[in-house]
């Protein structure tokens, strides 16, 4: 009595399995939802308070004074000098580019001033100071 061997057929799976894809996705939007609000607060400072409309800062740049008078354009620290000469590039390429000087309040007014002067030395005519919200 001689046994037939089983022949079993191998199934192609014709489903792909979300489930690691929804868990990478959900860790993904946890881990940016956390760090986003990080991102503008790189350098530490006291902004001075004042009513002010909103700017749109995905399309601008931002040059940062702390309260020892260290200058950074775009959270990335830098010298008047390059400062300037990073300016001098951004109005070449975009000649309507908007900046963002954002100054801690206890910083010596001539430090703002000096950047104030490059911008304006650069043409460049959209810029904003950026001030802290009041307090109702």
């Amino acid at each position: 009595m001689a046994t037939t061997p089983k022949h079993t057929t191998l199934r192609t799976i014709s489903e792909i399995n979300l489930t690691p894809l929804m868990d990478l996705t959900f860790i993904l939007l946890i881990t940016f939802i956390i760090t986003f609000p990080l991102i503008e607060q790189g350098i530490p400072m006291n902004l001075p308070t004042a009513d002010a409309e909103a700017v749109d800062q995905e399309t601008s740049r931002t040059i940062s004074v702390d309260a020892e008078g260290n200058v950074y354009l775009d959270d990335i620290p830098t010298t008047m000098t390059d400062l300037a000469r990073d300016i001098q590039a951004l109005a070449a390429v975009d000649s309507q580019a908007t900046v963002l000087v954002r100054a801690d309040e206890a910083l010596n007014y001539g430090r703002v001033v000096e950047i104030l002067k490059i911008l304006t030395d650069a043409q460049i005519t959209r810029m904003a100071l950026v001030t802290a919200p009041e307090q109702q």
